[in-house]
């Protein structure tokens, strides 16, 4: 198992080569972002230890750039910040973990081993299929280059389609997933709600990609129709 040290303070770059080679790890340290980005993009990683504050291109850097290349290692994000806003912000830019400094190095050790048992899938920031685009972490939505009017409801209903595209997604699924158990399942919510965002994802736009299964539920289609959908 090979793993990416990208830390700047010399005397805590020589402990986790240290202590991760103890742990059979192969390990490369790099001392700047920008070497960080070179590495991961060029070298095949099972997980990166980054430290948000380096030079040349912070960590927040680092781990959109690397998502953006398609690059999924997981990232275990390192910050002496008690700062909650710059913690969400690490994880909202493709980090899958953040410790705090100081730390121990078996707590370091164990979260690596849980990152690396859940393996290198894609973790998209943006969720994208077709022309939809869908930004969890701004609450922002688009088809193409317009941005979409969307209430709580039809945002987390659009998020739950973009997360199963050409998935058919039945009426509970939608409403254990999007509203709660207290919720009547005989209740005509679901529909109402996937008939408010067709309108505003399908109609303005001239075409047709979240579909009607009759008798089952619904699905976003992978490719949009150019054709609009007149049901409901």
């Amino acid at each position: 198992m090979r793993i990416l040290v990208a830390e700047d303070d010399v005397r805590m770059a020589s402990m986790l080569r240290r202590g991760l080679t103890e742990d059979g790890y192969s390990v490369d340290v790099v001392s700047d972002g920008r070497d960080a980005i070179w590495q991961a993009t060029e070298h095949h990683y099972d997980a990166i230890v980054l430290d948000l504050m380096l030079p040349l291109a912070d960590g927040f850097e680092v781990c959109r750039t690397l998502r953006e290349a398609d690059r999924w290692a997981p990232v275990l994000l390192l910050t002496a910040r008690s700062d909650v806003a710059d913690r969400v912000r690490g994880l909202d830019s493709g980090a899958d973990d953040y410790l705090a400094k100081p730390f121990s190095f078996s707590e370091l050790s164990a979260r690596l081993r849980a990152l690396m048992r859940r393996g290198a899938r894609p973790r998209p920031a943006v969720l994208s299929v077709d022309s939809l685009s869908l930004d969890p972490a701004t609450h922002l939505a688009w088809r193409g280059d317009q941005q979409l009017e969307l209430s709580p409801k039809e945002f987390a209903l659009l998020e739950l389609f973009l997360r199963h595209p050409g998935e058919m997604l039945t009426r509970t699924r939608i409403l254990e997933h999007v509203w709660d158990m207290a919720y009547d399942g005989a209740s005509n919510v679901v529909d109402q709600y996937v008939a408010y965002l067709r309108r505003k994802i399908d109609r303005p736009f001239a075409v047709a990609q979240l579909e009607t299964i009759r008798g089952g539920g619904y699905r976003l289609l992978e490719h949009a129709r150019s054709e609009p959908d007149q049901s409901e």
